[in-house]
């Protein structure tokens, strides 16, 4: 297994990427008070592995960039049941009754976010871009504390990039390298929090050589990636079944 260090994991060669477990890919990576990244829209596309061992790290503190925060008991709502994070940057989080319970008790902090918003926040994040100018929002209470300015007769509110010290990520297929390939839905906002993070853990399905990927084929490139650990057989559990009655 590698070893930890001060240097970034990137500074060791490809096969270093790659570490045994979900457990061993966060250590000494993970700490209290950190601002998180975590890829994945509702259950889809989540790093349950990761996620699992977060939680199992017992770090606390956290900020918790995601679209939302799971459900109860599963994906981020098992670090809302045990109380490490502190605040969350969302869109949607209606379908997780705890997180709705800690926001209106006061016991947790909250930034709302327009969807498309939270995407282009953490994309301009990953490209360098510390902020920019959207229609979304204006007039609104997302608007309120925010600077905002008119171009071409349109009213426009400034929103700041989104930078993570940890991303926690779910793709389905990394060569050593780092490559990644996404799998349909489930590339979501995978993405934009690999390349927002400052050291990005990717949790995948399959792990082949480097060259084994098409390079046309390539979702996300292995600069971006620093550990990567297999999980060959996640849940991906249903956020809601639905059934025909027939």
């Amino acid at each position: 297994m590698p070893q930890d260090s001060a240097a970034s994991p990137r500074a060791g060669d490809a096969k270093s990427k790659l570490y045994p477990d979900a457990r061993s890919a966060l250590q000494g990576v993970v700490a209290d008070g950190q601002t998180l990244a975590v890829g994945g829209f509702g259950l889809c596309g989540i790093p349950e592995a990761l996620i699992g061992a977060l939680r199992d790290s017992g770090v606390s503190g956290l900020t918790a960039i995601s679209n939302n925060a799971g459900v109860d008991g599963f994906g981020l709502g098992q670090l809302l049941s045990t109380r490490q994070i502190k605040k969350m940057i969302s869109s949607y989080v209606g379908e997780n009754k705890e997180f709705e319970r800690q926001f209106l008790a006061g016991e947790l902090e909250l930034e709302f976010n327009p969807q498309g918003t939270l995407a282009e926040r953490l994309r301009a994040g990953g490209a360098g871009i510390p902020a920019f100018f959207t229609a979304t929002g204006y007039g609104t209470v997302v608007a309120e504390g925010k600077e905002t300015r008119e171009f071409d007769g349109k009213h426009y509110v400034m929103e700041t990039a989104l930078r993570a010290d940890v991303s926690l990520v779910k793709a389905w297929k990394a060569d050593t390298a780092g490559n990644l390939v996404f799998r349909k839905t489930a590339r979501n906002f995978n993405p934009a929090c690999a390349m927002a993070g400052k050291v990005c853990v990717v949790e995948v399905e399959e792990v082949v050589e480097v060259g084994a990927i098409d390079p046309d084929h390539v979702h996300l490139a292995g600069i971006y990636v620093d550990r990567i650990v297999l999980n060959p057989t996640p849940e991906k559990r249903i956020e809601q079944r639905t059934v025909s009655a027939g």
